[in-house]
């Protein structure tokens, strides 16, 4: 093996110097330390410099240390043998298991150039039912597409997205692979604690990089995961949901290394490369021929701003959005959906069909017309409303009960069972009230 010999070390940032054969951006190299530290190539200086990032944040690098090439980036396992496994960014195993040895494990490099023509099967668009009912009335999902679970700190993004890979994996609709990106330790705990508790592990791979690992991580673990997902797509030939949280957390970590690495920031605050590199990231998550995978990402609103610039270039990926509300959180409503927030472009008649769209234009109407009472009524009160408008406000008010649910996830917590709601059911549930 050709190396080289550190230059400087400045806390993740490391200059290697290369006399020649230089490696490559993206390549990881060995360090001479006792950990055999891995450092991923960033990118290439003048003189045979090699700006490296410290991927576990190694602190017994010195200067002067010689580094080796291995001519290959970060490879993770991928495949159908990983399935009910926990896996960190660059493929270890967290949950104190050796990876399988039965079977001879598939390697997948984590780069990959988005494809330049999206392809998507000319079959009729499949919905995927959830079985809660604010998502499978207000912004359904459909097979191959992106949906977005938005909202700010404490509303129940982890939550909802815990019970939708329950439900999933319950029914057994397709595979899933969770990608944790900068979240909190204790919520990647109680997801994984709860996909075993309940014998769902089984159609499931879990990748995460939490919130105390360094951002060179929490972005490689993004990756990571759509590696095995598209490895899942293209060489098992299945369909399988993708799910993110968060993915602003991607974002926040690709800012601190733009940092560390002293690149000049964009007028926003966020690192230069943010509209690539988010773009890049989503067009990874495409279909074609051989498989679907339909992306589910949650998205962190900084103090409830939905105007945020990262907010609104990750939200313009999206085919639907289901916005979280701290105000109806704080009204006991659980899921806190925004029910007149929530909007998806994939909520139209020859997709959902005439019944459904015609219920969902009308409960729209109805909330609407809600919003704008609710001031009246807490001036004068709901006695003094016309005939009409009490009928359609008490309507209101049934269809905010009505889409509010107790979770599978949360039952001992709460006490109560989880209700799991088929589409047909909630769709003659909104009919009832609304007649």
């Amino acid at each position: 093996m050709s190396g080289g010999i550190i230059n400087s070390v400045q806390d993740l940032v490391v200059v290697v110097q290369f006399d020649d054969d230089g490696p490559d951006i993206g390549e990881l190299l060995l360090s001479g330390s006792e950990k055999r530290a891995p450092l991923l190539v960033s990118h290439l200086n003048p003189g045979k410099l090699a700006v490296c990032l410290n991927v576990f944040g190694d602190r017994t690098l010195q200067k002067n240390m010689v580094v080796e090439r291995t001519r290959r980036g970060v490879e993770v396992p991928v495949g159908l043998p990983i399935l009910g496994r926990i896996l960190d960014a660059v493929g270890r195993p967290l949950d104190g298991q050796p990876l399988p040895t039965t079977v001879e494990l598939k390697y997948k490099n984590i780069w990959q150039v988005p494809p330049q023509v999206m392809s998507f099967k000319a079959a009729k668009p499949e919905v995927l039912e959830t079985g809660i009912k604010a998502i499978d009335f207000f912004a359904p999902f459909i097979k191959g597409r992106k949906m977005g679970i938005i909202g700010g700190a404490g509303v129940g993004k982890t939550v909802l997205i815990m019970e939708l890979m329950h439900n999933v994996a319950k029914t057994g609709q397709a595979l899933s692979l969770f990608t944790g990106i900068g979240e909190r330790i204790r919520e990647g705990h109680e997801l994984y604690q709860t996909l075993k508790d309940r014998d769902l592990l089984k159609n499931t791979c879990l990748f995460f990089g939490q919130m105390d690992q360094n951002p060179v991580q929490r972005v490689l673990v993004a990756l990571s995961g759509l590696a095995a997902a598209e490895y899942i797509r293209d060489n098992e030939k299945k369909d399988l949901l993708f799910f993110a949280d968060n993915m602003y957390r991607y974002v926040q970590a690709r800012n601190e290394l733009s940092t560390i690495l002293e690149q000049v920031p964009s007028e926003g605050g966020y690192e230069p490369t943010i509209f690539s590199d988010i773009k890049t990231l989503e067009d990874r998550l495409s279909s074609n021929e051989n498989g679907s995978i339909t992306a589910v990402q949650t998205i962190y609103v900084p103090a409830d701003d939905m105007t945020d610039p990262a907010v609104q270039m990750i939200q313009h990926e999206l085919d639907g959005t289901i916005v979280l509300s701290r105000r109806v959180a704080e009204e006991g409503i659980r899921p806190a959906v925004d029910l007149l927030r929530t909007s998806s472009s994939l909520l139209s008649p020859d997709i959902v069909g005439e019944y459904h769209y015609d219920l969902s234009v009308r409960t729209q109407a109805v909330l609407q017309k809600y919003e704008s009472l609710k001031s009246i009524v807490a001036i004068i009160g709901e006695n003094e409303l016309s005939l009409q408008d009490r009928a359609d406000f008490a309507k209101a008010r049934a269809l905010i009960d009505f889409f509010s649910q107790n979770m599978f996830v949360m039952e001992a917590l709460t006490g109560k069972k989880g209700v799991y709601c088929q589409r047909e059911q909630t769709l003659d549930g909104v009919k009832a009230i609304l007649e």
